[in-house]
């Protein structure tokens, strides 16, 4: 993801390029020396460094898969070395969400149009770690709204994951406002998500029980 503060290797660079190029104008429409050319090397220079396109696309949606559930896990392994309860951790991983959904839109759409193209074991992967990724938001998010049923928190984080993952869609640079006002709005909207959600399960069981 885009937190790293120190400067990328050429490999990075080169996984940074084929993401734009490929969220841009799509998997077949861009070519190894295209990819090359922006990163100033060879087309055939990157097959140092990667098989070809296939194996770049496997290793950005694989990738970013492995760092949203790695950092999700250390959220929450922070939050509770600092004795905060969840509803700071809850916070802390909308936050860490919310970085991604700024930073790395362009994986958001590489993700939407190009999962589909990965070899099954590499699409499996992809999944089983988002499955995985959901699971910390469900266990924090019933922490945080004891009312909400598991299967009912399940849909609500799939949904919060879909309000986030939208900014691709906000592509102008008139359609956000600046990046800290965009991310405490969108910090907002989750937080209501969850609080409605938990709101509805409350009002059901309680007409249940009149």
């Amino acid at each position: 993801m885009s937190s790293r503060t120190d400067a990328p290797t050429r490999r990075e660079q080169i996984l940074g390029e084929a993401a734009r190029l490929f969220a841009e104008r799509g998997f077949h429409g861009v070519g190894v020396d295209e990819i090359g050319a922006a990163v100033g090397i060879s087309g055939p220079g990157l097959y140092r460094h990667f098989a070809g396109k296939d194996a770049m696309l496997a290793e950005l949606l694989v990738g970013i898969s492995e760092r949203l559930y790695t950092g999700g896990r250390r959220c929450l392994a922070e939050s509770a070395g600092a004795g905060l309860g969840p509803e700071a951790a809850l916070d802390a991983l909308i936050d860490r969400h919310i970085d991604f959904a700024l930073d790395d839109r362009a994986l958001i759409t590489l993700h939407d149009r190009e999962l589909d193209r990965l070899r099954d074991s590499d699409r499996k992967l992809v999944r089983q770690l988002q499955r995985q990724y959901v699971e910390l938001w469900v266990g924090v998010v019933r922490e945080v709204h004891p009312a909400l049923p598991e299967k009912e928190a399940r849909a609500s984080v799939h949904a919060v994951f879909g309000l986030l993952n939208s900014t691709p869609h906000l592509s102008r640079p008139s359609a956000l406002p600046d990046r800290a006002t965009t991310a405490a709005l969108l910090h907002r909207l989750a937080r209501g998500a969850f609080a409605a959600a938990a709101d509805g399960a409350r009002n059901a069981d309680g007409a249940a029980g009149a």
